[in-house]
């Protein structure tokens, strides 16, 4: 089986304001991650990504807030997205 895309999008904010959504089903779930999904979650306001979600190999789930990154925990598809829009409300205040 390979992987599926579920999601690619892009969704204007305002004239330098955008969140792109990228999401795949995999086979198997990453080293370091333990669901079977590939995601990016990014907020880009002035050409600038300030806050990102994301899993990669070996480094499973984590974001960025500007140039911090942490790992977070990983439950459900909702709940990832519920942190993420509750992240980007905060960073666009």
């Amino acid at each position: 089986m390979k992987a599926t895309l579920i999601e690619k999008s892009r969704r204007v904010v305002n004239e330098t304001t955008f969140f792109e959504v990228v999401l795949w089903h995999l086979p198997e779930a990453l080293p370091g991650s333990t669901h079977p999904f590939k995601y990016r979650l990014a907020l880009v306001v002035n050409g600038d990504c300030i806050l990102r979600y994301d899993n990669e190999r070996g480094k499973g789930d984590h974001r960025h807030i500007g140039d911090h990154e942490e790992a977070i925990e990983f439950t459900t598809l909702e709940a990832l997205f519920d942190a993420f829009q509750t992240d980007m409300e905060r960073a666009l205040k």
